[in-house]
């Protein structure tokens, strides 16, 4: 379940500036955008066509275009995009421009994974704190930080002004450490538990299942081998039919 903060509503950091109203499908690339940019950064770019930065995104250029349209950023004709203005500009939108810092709750193989990640820090975020409600882990050391005990994060949100929430543990335990996130005031939370939360109004969810996504890849696969299993002429190849039923050709399966 995926809820947005209202606008307008308090944070705790104070007043941000207004930002464009964006559609959600929009937001999601613009991470893709972002990674495509430093890349080309790195590799010495300092302008880049529509076209080129779409390619390096994974896009299709006309939807880049809109998407950055968004930003009021349309690029000069002949000349693309300013890489480093075009960072810049999405970095703010994302809200990139400052560090993030993230509370991982449950440690376990998929935890030590996450908590080991360096790739974070590149992408503006710092994980600040290692949380588990199992006692004989807590005091071990991942990647420089202590696991502490579930029941220090409210003194730890405090401390460390935790602005996100990112949840590792088992679907039995995700909605109690869901409902204590909200409860010491974190409002985003990343869910990698095979579970959907259920939050209040304000509070932003994103659900990372691999599972799913397997599964998605495998009806992919599939239906790849079903194509490649059809006869390559016309003939009286049987098809299944939901119910156990087959029909000889394309007008019996349909019924006509």
């Amino acid at each position: 379940m995926s809820q947005h903060r209202q606008p307008g509503a308090p944070g705790r950091t104070g007043a941000v500036p207004a930002l464009p109203d964006l559609p959600e499908a929009t937001v999601s690339r613009l991470p893709e955008y972002l990674r495509a940019l430093h890349a080309l950064a790195d590799a010495g770019h300092e302008t880049v066509s529509s076209e080129g930065l779409a390619n390096a995104a994974g896009v299709n250029s006309a939807k880049l275009r809109k998407d950055l349209s968004h930003l009021g950023s349309y690029g000069t004709r002949g000349v693309g995009y300013d890489v480093a203005l075009l960072v810049d500009q999405i970095s703010e939108v994302l809200g990139l421009t400052q560090c993030r810092t993230v509370a991982l709750v449950g440690v376990g193989n998929l935890g030590h994974a996450l908590a080991g990640y360096d790739g974070f820090a590149n992408r503006g975020f710092r994980i600040a704190a290692l949380l588990d409600a199992d006692r004989s882990r807590v005091g071990e050391q991942i990647n420089g930080l202590v696991v502490r005990h579930v029941d220090e994060l409210p003194q730890i949100v405090a401390e460390e002004s935790i602005s996100i929430g990112v949840i590792a543990t088992p679907a039995p335990a995700a909605q109690a450490v869901a409902d204590l996130l909200v409860a010491v005031g974190v409002t985003s939370i990343l869910n990698f538990a095979p579970c959907v939360l259920s939050v209040p109004d304000g509070v932003d969810v994103r659900k990372v299942d691999l599972a799913i996504e397997l599964q998605i890849l495998s009806f992919h696969e599939h239906r790849k081998a079903s194509l490649t299993a059809l006869p390559a002429t016309g003939g009286s190849a049987l098809t299944a039919l939901p119910g156990g039923l087959a029909a000889t050709d394309t007008q019996e399966a349909i019924g006509t």
